[in-house]
């Protein structure tokens, strides 16, 4: 069994700053990729950002420039640098890390950004 837990999330305002992390039970090295969903009230869940094995990052449009994705191998946790937050980034985040196209999830955080 995979175990990943996200911690992080919260409520911050518009414009602020919010650093997700995910901590695996296991070597994260092995797995093909890591990185985030996130999920609104009412919509599906959407890709954020991903992280490959070999270091290469991929990011959502609607968050490209803004987040930025990391691991650190060594403590198996993956972080995700969330800058100039807007309202419609407002969601449950979901760390994943996947081997091809089986994917294992962690609970979930939420982050509000709200005035």
């Amino acid at each position: 069994q995979v175990q990943l837990v996200e911690s992080g999330g919260g409520l911050v305002q518009p414009g602020g700053s919010l650093r997700l992390s995910c901590a695996a039970s296991r070597n994260i090295f092995a797995f093909i990729a890591t990185g985030w969903y996130r999920q609104a009230p009412g919509k599906q869940r959407e890709f954020v950002a991903e992280i490959s094995s070999g270091g290469s990052t991929d990011y959502a449009g609607s968050v490209k420039g803004r987040f930025t994705i990391s691991r650190d191998n060594a403590k198996n946790t993956i972080q995700l640098q969330m800058n100039s937050l807007q309202a419609e980034d407002t969601a449950v985040y979901y760390c994943h890390a996947r081997v091809t196209a089986l994917y294992y999830w962690g609970q979930g955080t939420q982050v509000t950004v709200s005035s």
